[in-house]
Order: C-alpha cells, then sequence, then structure tokens
C-alpha cells in the first residue's frame, strides 16, 4: 500500500519517525514515573524560552521560573503582536505557521517547529488508531468549512485528496444538499466520519426523518469523530441511532493538540504526552480534580512558540480518578468568554440556556438548530431553523424552564430563520453575550 499520507508530511519536512519515537517512548513510561517526567518536560521547556525567546523572556519578567505556580498565564491578547516578535530564536524559518479560528473572538498566528508539529500529527494518528482508522489507507468523510475564494478552495481540495478525504462543505445545509450528501454516502466507502458536531447533528436529524441508518446504506463506516462544538448528551444518542456507529468526542486546539480524545472506554482522556493541562480558578491557582474552572494548557515540545500556561479560553473539569499519566475531562462546560450575567448578579455558561432551552425546543423534531444571543441584562433573542413556527405553548414551556433553572423575568424573543448564520470556518456558535 502507497503510504500517500506519510509520504506527504515527510515531504513537507515533518520528522514523522522521530516525533513516533519519542511519543512511544512517553507511553511506556510507568505511572509511577509520570509526574517525574511532566515536571521535568515542563522545567526543559519553561528554560529554553528563557533562554531563546525574548517575548517570553520578557512576559516573565521578574518571577521565579523553577516555582511553576508563580509563572504568568498566556492569555490569547497577549498573543496578539506579530508572529516575529514572538518566534524563538533560530526558528524564524522552516516552521508550522497557521491561524487560529477565532472563534473565543481573538484570533491569531502561531507557529510550531517542524518536530513539534509532527509529534502533534503522531498524536492524532494514535488516538485515531484506537477505533481502526489508518490515516494512509481509510476514507474520511469531512463535515468542515471550506475557504471560498478560488486558490484557497483548490488548494484545500488537494490537500483533501492527499490525506484520503472527501469534504461537504457545510454552509449550506438545506434537505437539497443532505440529499446530495447522502447519495455520496450510498455510493462511496467511507471509513469514518470527521467533522463539527451541529453539522453531523444536522445531517442525522435529516436521516431521522427519513428513517434512515447511514451504516445500513454504507456499511463501510465504522465511527463518527465530532470536534469544535459542545456534543450534549441526547445528540449523541441522536448521531449513534441514525449513523449507526460509535459516536467519539474530539477536543483540540488548532494551536496545540488535541487536547483530549474519548477512549473506547467512552472516558474523554487528555493527551498528557505531548501536552499538560491543568485547571485553575480565577487567581490562576490550581483547583482539585472534580472541581470547575479554566482550561490552561503546557505545549511541552513546542520550542518555536511558547504556549506555557496558555489559557485557551474554556472552562472544564478534570475526573477525581485523574492521574498524571492518565487525567480523564469529566466535563467542558463552554467558553469563559461565553458567560451570561444575569440581572440578579448570578453569573452563569450561556450554554445553559442552550441546554435548558433544547430539551425543550427540539422535542417532537421541528426545530432543526437554533442559537441564542444576549442582548441586555434581561434580555435574549433565540433564532431558530425550523419547519413551522414555534407555539406559544411551546414558548411558555421554554419560559418557565428557564425561570426553574436560571431565574424569573428574563426576557426572550424567537425569530424563525431560513439558515443560521455560521463562523468563515463553518462553525456554528451556540451562544453569544453581546453585553460589554
Amino acid at each position: 500500500m502507497f503510504n500517500l499520507f506519510n509520504l506527504t508530511l515527510k515531504i513537507n519536512g515533518f520528522p514523522m519517525k522521530e516525533a513516533q519515537v519519542e511519543f512511544e517512548k512517553n507511553l511506556q513510561i510507568s505511572d509511577s514515573e509520570y509526574h517525574k517526567f511532566i515536571e521535568e518536560k515542563r522545567k526543559e521547556i519553561v528554560q529554553f524560552h528563557i533562554e531563546n525567546n525574548p517575548f517570553y523572556n520578557n512576559l516573565v519578567g521578574n518571577a521565579d521560573f523553577f516555582d511553576w505556580n508563580k509563572l504568568p498565564i498566556l492569555t490569547k491578547k497577549n498573543l496578539q503582536v506579530p508572529l516575529q516578535e514572538r518566534l524563538s530564536k533560530g526558528f524564524e524559518k522552516n516552521i508550522y505557521i497557521n491561524k487560529t479560528s477565532g472563534s473565543s473572538g481573538d484570533p491569531f498566528i502561531f507557529a510550531k517547529d517542524k518536530f513539534s508539529h509532527a509529534l502533534t500529527w503522531y498524536s492524532n494518528i494514535y488516538r485515531f488508531g484506537w477505533f481502526g482508522i489508518d490515516f494512509n489507507k481509510s476514507y474520511q468523510a469531512r463535515f468542515y468549512g471550506i475557504p471560498l475564494d478560488k486558490f484557497g478552495y483548490y488548494k484545500e481540495r488537494f490537500k483533501d485528496f492527499l490525506a484520503k478525504r472527501y469534504r461537504f462543505p457545510i454552509f449550506d445545509l438545506s434537505d437539497v444538499v443532505l440529499e446530495d450528501i447522502l447519495k455520496k454516502f450510498q455510493g462511496t466507502k467511507f471509513d469514518y466520519i470527521n467533522g463539527y458536531t451541529s453539522s453531523v447533528v444536522l445531517f442525522a436529524k435529516f436521516l431521522q426523518s427519513k428513517n434512515i441508518v447511514l451504516k445500513d446504506v454504507c456499511p463501510t463506516l465504522k465511527v463518527c469523530m465530532v470536534t469544535s462544538e459542545m456534543l450534549f448528551d441526547d445528540d449523541k444518542i441522536l448521531l449513534e441511532k441514525y449513523l449507526g456507529v460509535p459516536i467519539v468526542n474530539e477536543y483540540g486546539a488548532s494551536e496545540l493538540d488535541l487536547l483530549a480524545f474519548q477512549n473506547p472506554n467512552g472516558e474523554w482522556q487528555v493527551n498528557s504526552e505531548t501536552l499538560f493541562i491543568e485547571i485553575l480558578d480565577e487567581n490562576n491557582q490550581p483547583v482539585p480534580n472534580g472541581t470547575s474552572g479554566k482550561v490552561v494548557v503546557t505545549s511541552l515540545y513546542n520550542q518555536a512558540h511558547p504556549f506555557i500556561r496558555y489559557e485557551i479560553g474554556d472552562i472544564g473539569i478534570l475526573d477525581e480518578k485523574s492521574t498524571w499519566k492518565k487525567p480523564i475531562l469529566k466535563q467542558l462546560i463552554g467558553r469563559t468568554n461565553d458567560i451570561a450575567v444575569l440581572p440578579s448578579g448570578k453569573k452563569s455558561p450561556g450554554l445553559t440556556f442552550y441546554y435548558v432551552t433544547k430539551s425543550i425546543i427540539e422535542d417532537d423534531g421541528n426545530v432543526k438548530e437554533f442559537v441564542i444571543k444576549q442582548t441586555q441584562l434581561d434580555c435574549f433573542e433565540i433564532d431558530y431553523v425550523s419547519e413551522k413556527e414555534l407555539t406559544s405553548a411551546q414558548i411558555e414551556e421554554i419560559q418557565k424552564a428557564i425561570d426553574l433553572y436560571l431565574e424569573p423575568n428574563l426576557k426572550f424573543t424567537y425569530t424563525r430563520k431560513e439558515f443560521l448564520t455560521r463562523s468563515n470556518r463553518g462553525k456554528l456558535k451556540q451562544f453569544t453575550s453581546l453585553l460589554k
């Protein structure tokens, strides 16, 4: 079998063999030795950037860099300076450069050295392999955005060809388009699906309306990986039923790596081979496992660009049974910039509204998708796509649930839409606060 995927990475200068050796060496480290391994890697990467990266050295200032908890928290705002000012000495060229999606509202350009990025690829290869997926052989059905300018579009299509992927652009997911997607599955031997949660869920609802299980029309399909947006329990049940394959929840960040990936036991296993992930409170102090806080990530290998104690913009909880070698992400609550502030002074993750509303609004399958915006302290707008308008009885039920789970006297307006606006990458932002 001609391994086109591996060859492409090699041609692009990514040292995949060396990355594989390093990654597999880390896998062999025992549970009892893992704490020591993480501490050594942390010290190593901090020391490197203190000595070779003026941007990071300046950020640390007089802090005692031997005391981990005294190191500064790096935010996306810190990184909104020209990339050249943030690179380590000796890494001005021959590096991997990309841009974050901007879903947090603070996009920026980042860099990784070639070895660090090769490790990211190997981390993906290893975890997808848990489900029998081989990037050189398995054919991917990809539900992702795509650049709409001619050059960007064909460049992405060519990359898809090299990586054994067929992309379904997700900016238009009307029934006519979903019908074409279904036909493509009927005539293609896809091995797995990978894509944005909301788009795959929309496709599953279309299958539900036709009472079709995708695995019946595409028997080669093994698994579906969803990413980038929240996966709710009832959506997971819907996906499992109408795709007919296991659903794997992926949590990653383009500037880092896969942060967590659902293992075959259904645990959301944190990547401890290339990253160190900690959960911190508002004062940047570690919280006990089982307690929610800010997700803060350190890239243990990226020498080109510092990602040390980097606040990714999410709120999460590590499971009480987590170990240094095998941390488990118990829950991802949402983004730190998606907090609703209520008239009573209460703060609530915006996804609480979405979750409470969702349990009622989608009950009969009429509503396909919806998003919530907070426009004032007590005012919210819900835009939704459906076959028919919401009834006054449904709206009353939603109001009752919100009164119960959040607080009374919040005002909601409902607008039925033909489609919902997605980001230029095709992501659907489920809750947005417009308050300053």
